[in-house]
């Protein structure tokens, strides 16, 4: 089978006149990818959405994450458009799949070079 690799993403959007970023996190469905041709139907989603203190180098684990299941679906359309006006949207979905399968498939066969160097008997 094809490696192909679907990495979760977050995406920060920051706004100059707050102290916080607001945080999506990312993923891609295991049903949805690899269906093309399938332009309405987005092939990634948002799983939680949170706040977080602009410029905080970690993330406070006690800010209240919303996961997004228990989301009103009108409002998470909206988010879903709120990313797609900043150019976050399934074309970017999928140059980010082809991205990270072309670093995946790299990474396999340095490691592969990599295990055939250790084991070789000199």
């Amino acid at each position: 089978p094809e490696l192909t690799s679907t990495p979760n993403f977050v995406v920060e959007v920051i706004k100059d006149d707050t102290k916080q970023t607001l945080v999506l996190d990312c993923h891609y469905p295991e049903d949805e990818v690899g269906h093309e041709g399938e332009e309405e139907s987005d092939i990634f989603t948002i799983r939680e959405v949170s706040f977080q203190p602009t410029g905080e180098a970690e993330w406070k684990e006690t800010n209240y994450t919303l996961n997004t299941d228990s989301l009103d679906w009108a409002l998470y359309d909206h988010l879903m458009d709120f990313l797609a006006d900043r150019g976050v949207d399934n074309t970017f979905a999928d140059e980010l799949i082809e991205l990270s399968t072309a670093l995946e498939h790299q990474e396999y066969i340095k490691f592969l070079e990599d295990l055939k160097s250790f084991v070789k008997c000199q």
